[in-house]
């Protein structure tokens, strides 16, 4: 070992990547047999990984296996067949190593002088999701960390394109059942409380087009300037679709912005199901979409996309003299120019490579699972005078409660959790706790639902 160099032997390097690898594949390989999710407490965790810098190196072999032990034992496994909580992120080998080589490799992906291979890669993978979504030729985008970036940086190109220097008096609209990403968006934007416009949501848990409609006029009337609706393509407590068109046609008539939130549902236009599901999308000025969800990559795989792909650019673009090399020719994209990274990474490579690898087929057919998935669950939940669906199996979420007493819902969230088997969420949905399964992830089979649900009603008796 040349420690002084950080460096291993060609030996130590191969050893230490088959170890690394060898245990990925015992993971892909058992996940089902391990526990849903495993939180250690606070004080374990201490006692097992507290310590000083260390002055001196260590064996690999030694730290790779504390790793396993103490670290990746003590985590919730999103990749689960059971870990239906939240949204699940089921990953694959293929991306596991796309990311290995993307950090081996190391490319800078901020500026074509830098990376051009992994620029183009970028811009090929961009397109496939473009025309997946069915937005015209003129749309771009860029990766980034997951759906907080992306509506983050769609948002600041709705400030900028709709209220210039007049920020103080910008409204934005959207339902109750928004993503709290939104919130925290438009709080680093600049946006006030007061400029912020949370809807009720109709029975379905849907943007109400005749509230917005009021709302708009009042604030017009006000002399305030509407400025961006956000819609939700795909809500994350039950998969609840705004209806896309409708605001779309509004948002022209009215000169106002429409963001479509689709970090969750927007990867299901791959398939016939997720496209009927989410008619109108393609009319969006920008959008969100999470590969790192419901295209089964590994975090981080977030994406932006914009109908009018300059206007990232128009936005977001800085020549600071220190990268006057990196803008030679105007055909040339540099990513950075397109957001707010300068540094950047390889994001898109687990993207194309998984799609590649599997082709969209794969990929098309573990979506309409997901889909099919939910709706068995909802069919056995009906079975049973235990249960209330509250919101119906919809882009591969229920959501569901026990008739009884209302703090038995999370309680038998918990005790499911702590027995292992498997892992759901609750939420709240009109005052009421609701316990919901996200059934995304292509590993998941309908005896892991089925189970499930026996688990949670033999937790009733």
């Amino acid at each position: 070992m040349n420690n002084d160099g950080l460096e291993l032997t060609r030996d130590e390097m191969r050893a230490l990547g088959q170890r690394v690898v060898d245990l990925l594949i015992e993971h892909f390989a058992k996940v089902s047999t391990l526990p849903a999710a495993s939180t250690g407490t606070r004080a374990e965790l201490e006692r097992a990984l507290r310590e000083p810098l260390p002055e001196s190196g260590r064996d690999w072999a030694g730290v790779v296996e504390r790793l396993r032990t103490d670290v990746f034992m003590n985590m919730c496994h999103v990749d689960h067949p059971r870990f239906f909580a939240f949204v699940p992120s089921p990953g694959n080998f293929v991306g596991a190593m796309a990311d290995a080589l993307a950090a081996g490799m190391n490319p800078f992906v901020g500026t074509w002088l830098a990376g051009s291979g992994p620029a183009e890669i970028e811009l090929v993978t961009l397109d496939w999701l473009r025309d997946m979504c069915g937005l015209p030729e003129t749309a771009g985008g860029l990766f980034v960390s997951g759906g907080s970036m992306a509506n983050l940086t769609a948002l600041a190109v709705a400030r900028e394109r709709k209220l210039g220097d007049e920020i103080a008096q910008g409204t934005v609209y959207f339902s109750d059942q928004t993503h709290s990403s939104v919130d925290r968006a438009l709080a680093v934007l600049g946006f006030r409380p007061r400029q912020l416009r949370r809807l009720p949501s109709d029975e379905y848990y849907r943007l109400p087009l005749g509230g917005l409609r009021d709302a708009v006029a009042a604030d017009r009337a006000a002399g305030l300037i509407p400025c961006c609706v956000i819609a939700n393509a795909g809500t994350t407590n039950t998969g609840a679709v705004d209806p896309l068109r409708e605001l779309a046609a509004f948002c022209r008539e009215h000169g106002v912005w429409l963001h479509a939130d689709g970090a969750y549902g927007a990867a299901s236009m791959l398939s016939e199901r997720g496209r009927a599901a989410l008619a109108g999308i393609e009319q969006a000025d920008s959008l969100s979409l999470d590969p790192h969800k419901w295209l089964f990559q590994p975090f981080e795989c977030g994406c932006v996309l914009l109908r009018d792909g300059t206007m990232l650019r128009d936005t977001f673009r800085i020549l600071p003299d220190y990268l006057r090399d990196a803008h030679r020719l105007r055909e040339e994209v540099n990513f950075c120019d397109y957001g707010i990274q300068l540094t950047r990474g390889f994001r898109a490579l687990k993207l194309w490579m998984s799609l590649q690898v599997f082709g969209a087929a794969v990929f098309r057919s573990a979506i309409d699972r997901g889909f099919e998935l939910a709706g068995i669950a909802e069919r056995r939940l009906r079975e049973s005078a235990r249960w209330e669906i509250l919101s119906p199996a919809q882009m591969a979420i229920v959501a569901f409660r026990h008739v009884g007493d209302d703090t038995l819902n999370s309680r038998l969230a918990a005790e499911l959790k702590r027995g292992g088997y498997a892992f759901l969420s609750t939420t709240t949905l009109r005052g009421r706790t609701a316990l919901r399964l996200c059934t995304i992830n292509p590993r998941t089979t309908a005896a892991d639902v089925l189970g499930t649900i026996d688990r949670l009603e033999r937790l009733t008796v």
